[in-house]
């Protein structure tokens, strides 16, 4: 019945989508072009509104149960109305915060919550009264953090499809029904969408779907943690990692200049991939790639020995500072191991 569920919901995204396409331009929902947008002509948004009503359709045909079903649901409606208003109407930040909160607010209430975070050598820290902020911490972080890495053609769509196949895989091997069903019938859904939004698109899912897949994944590794065998809080950074680091050096990169942190730019690492000489295609095709990996890493991480996830790990943080100094994610002179390397090589700076 899942996979009948799932091919439901990916046919219906793609069916609807159009529709969705339609309705943004009858109510005024669209992307101009600007100085930050990549795009050159004015683009419908509310692309997200056919992911969730496609995977609606698919939950309704197997209706999953769990004690925070009620609440994941009810925030996900309070996220979808907040990115939708603000696909047309063109919200403050502070409104959009507001919305983010309402919807954390629910998730906290039922009992939700990071507890408590996997230590080495099989130890673990309570975080008792602070297990609140981090939680909040976590679901309004990644929720905007999949907002801002929407900025090429099929780029958010396809990093959340990849991330969601890998929740899915770490569900099935940690035998959670809930999370796996949840976690396929969104990926059916967003894939669903991505024949619609990928280069080049006809239709952006606007914050309507940042906002709701960087809620649904932040509230799927945050079932995770549940089994702390298997989540620790590592598990879902690794798998979230692309947008998490690109989201991190944006705020260094802010500071570094002088700028707010929260200020827009056209310096994220798909900017940078663009002005390197990458097409569309080549550049979110690349940012695929990254996102397999850190897939790739989280499983290893989870289900590998201490030393083995420790070296995981290691890799990783130098696989993520080697992006940051090539595609100049901080500053164009920014470049400790490149240049250390070419120092040893005998080579000059480049």
């Amino acid at each position: 019945m899942l996979w009948i569920a799932m091919l439901v919901s990916f046919v219906m995204a793609i069916l609807i989508t159009p529709l969705v396409r339609r309705l943004a331009f009858l109510i005024g929902a669209v992307d101009h072009p600007n100085a930050r947008k990549v795009h050159l002509r004015t683009m419908p948004r509310i692309g997200g509104l056919a992911i969730f009503i496609a995977f609606f359709i698919g939950y309704a045909l197997l209706l999953p149960t769990s004690r925070y079903n009620d609440a994941i649901l009810i925030g996900a409606v309070v996220i979808l109305l907040t990115g939708l208003i603000d696909d047309r109407f063109q919200l403050t930040a502070r409104v959009k915060l507001m919305g983010q909160m309402i919807a954390t607010v629910v998730v906290l209430n039922s009992g939700m919550r990071i507890e408590l975070i996997n230590l080495p050598f099989d130890q673990q820290l309570y975080l008792g009264s602070w297990s609140i902020p981090v939680t909040v911490l976590w679901l309004i972080g990644i929720t905007n953090a999949i907002n801002l890495i929407d900025g090429l053609d099929g780029l958010a769509a396809g990093v959340s499809s990849i991330a969601l196949g890998t929740i899915a895989l770490l569900a099935i091997i940690q035998g959670n029904v809930y999370l796996t069903m949840m976690a396929l019938l969104l990926l059916a859904s967003t894939l669903g969408f991505l024949v619609h939004n990928f280069y080049p698109a006809k239709i952006f899912m606007g914050d309507t779907g940042a906002l709701f897949l960087g809620y649904m994944l932040a509230v799927f590794s945050l079932i995770g943690f549940k089994n702390v065998t298997l989540f620790s809080l590592v598990v879902p950074v690794l798998l979230l990692g692309l947008p998490i680091s690109d989201t991190i050096f944006a705020i260094v990169r802010r500071l570094v200049q002088g700028r707010p942190p929260m200020s827009p730019d056209k310096s994220h690492m798909h900017h940078q991939l663009i002005d390197m000489g990458f097409t569309t295609r080549q550049a979110v095709l690349l940012m695929y790639g990254m996102t397999f990996f850190f897939g790739i890493a989280s499983i290893l991480f989870a289900k590998t020995t201490m030393l083995g996830a420790v070296i995981t790990f290691v890799i990783v943080l130098i696989v993520i500072e080697l992006i940051v100094e090539s595609t100049e994610l901080i500053h164009p002179n920014y470049k400790p191991i490149i240049h250390t390397s070419r120092r040893l090589l005998g080579r000059p700076k480049a």
